[in-house]
């Protein structure tokens, strides 16, 4: 095993949620189907059925005890690290070199989503714009429970 796939093996572990709605295929009379690759038969993306109580009982796993933390974006990825140490890495196993784009929300909803976020859904007019920002009454309560 090299660097490239410990890299891939990390990455489905610390940067992915437990499973994602796109990959659940079925809920019948207690039972779920969904979708995994079985990366250890070449990556092939299987079918598995659960009861719900072993499902849930998988899931339950992969929820993080009080006080910890799901890693985001840590050593080459964390944000401070990013453009000096990914740019090694991707030059280590000739891949182009990362920058970092300036993308507005409007173009990302309008492109990736084929969304027109100032089109209005109920008449289809392009005349929806930000009139004015409401904030709230007091601030969100305090989490007494931690």
């Amino acid at each position: 095993m090299g660097p490239k796939q410990v890299i891939e093996y990390l990455g489905r572990y610390t940067h992915k949620i437990a499973i994602s709605n796109h990959r659940l295929i079925a809920i019948r009379e207690g039972d779920i189907s969904f979708k995994y690759k079985d990366y250890r038969h070449g990556g092939h993306s299987k079918e598995m059925t659960l009861e719900a109580s072993e499902f849930i009982r998988r899931f339950c796993l992969h929820i993080l005890p009080s006080g910890f933390m799901k890693m985001r974006h840590y050593g080459i990825l964390a944000s401070r690290n990013k453009a000096v140490d990914l740019n090694k890495a991707k030059e280590f196993f000739g891949l182009p070199k990362w920058q970092k784009q300036k993308i507005n929300w409007e173009t990302i909803a309008r492109e990736k989503l084929k969304v027109n976020v100032f089109q209005c859904k109920h008449c289809g007019k392009n005349s929806l714009e930000l009139v004015q920002s409401i904030n709230p009454g007091r601030a969100p309560p305090v989490n007494i429970m931690k």
